[in-house]
């Protein structure tokens, strides 16, 4: 088998024409997980009855099921409900023009959201209630102390786990070609079905994920010892 590099090379800077895409489902999806995901963490840790029952079914059923079931499930479910409450609604609205990616924040969104409340409950499980014991004893609320004792200290625990979870969510997202977003991958798989090169294209993808997860590694590291240096101030 002989490699078309004039073909690789081109196909390689119209899929890095897509990594902000990417990383824009990427990081988009964390950022709207994070009050959820934390608020779940919380609901976990200190037994909320119902919310507690609830958090435990939706992180498992989340955890316990493969991404492409979830995309199936949103991208079949979703815009079909939507079309029809503006319907019912009466609104001149057309659901099916709505930008895919829209539905792409929506499922990495609620996955992330389940991964993050593990990753918060095990961080905040890792402080030591006698630290949260002593604030309150010097006259400290519960909220005072959460902010001041347990978040700073669960936020640098918390960032191993958070960049494993930021490059397995950048992974995953290759699978938000089924949602018709043009993301590195589906870039790659519309060029190599012009002339069936897919291993070239399937190369191109491979160096790129590899780049851009090493980068994100990178960061992560700094930004473990920049904190690790000088310490978070509470």
């Amino acid at each position: 088998m002989q490699l078309n590099f004039s073909y690789l090379i081109k196909t390689f800077w119209l899929c890095l024409k897509a990594v902000p895409v990417t990383l824009e489902i990427t990081f988009v999806s964390l950022f709207l997980a994070l009050i959820p995901g934390l608020l779940i963490a919380l609901c976990r840790i200190h037994k909320i009855k119902v919310l507690n029952f609830l958090s435990r079914i939706f992180v498992s059923f989340i955890r316990g099921t493969p991404v492409v079931l979830q995309i199936l499930i949103v991208y079949s479910i979703v815009p079909s409900l939507l079309n029809a409450i503006v319907k019912k609604a009466g609104w001149s609205v057309n659901v099916f023009e709505i930008n895919p990616v829209v539905y792409a924040f929506i499922v990495f969104g609620i996955n992330s959201t389940a991964s993050l409340s593990e990753v918060f409950r095990s961080a905040i499980s890792s402080v030591s209630k006698g630290q949260v014991e002593a604030a309150l004893s010097v006259g400290e609320t519960s909220f005072q102390a959460f902010r001041r004792i347990v978040l700073p200290q669960a936020a640098v625990s918390a960032l191993p786990n958070l960049c494993n979870l930021t490059v397995i969510l950048i992974k995953n997202t290759s699978l938000a070609f089924m949602m018709t977003v043009k993301e590195i991958t589906a870039v790659a798989k519309i060029e190599a079905a012009y002339g069936f090169n897919y291993v070239e294209s399937y190369i191109d993808v491979f160096i790129i994920y590899i780049a851009v997860c090493l980068a994100v590694e990178f960061v992560f590291r700094k930004i473990e010892k920049k904190i690790s240096r000088r310490g978070i101030k509470c």
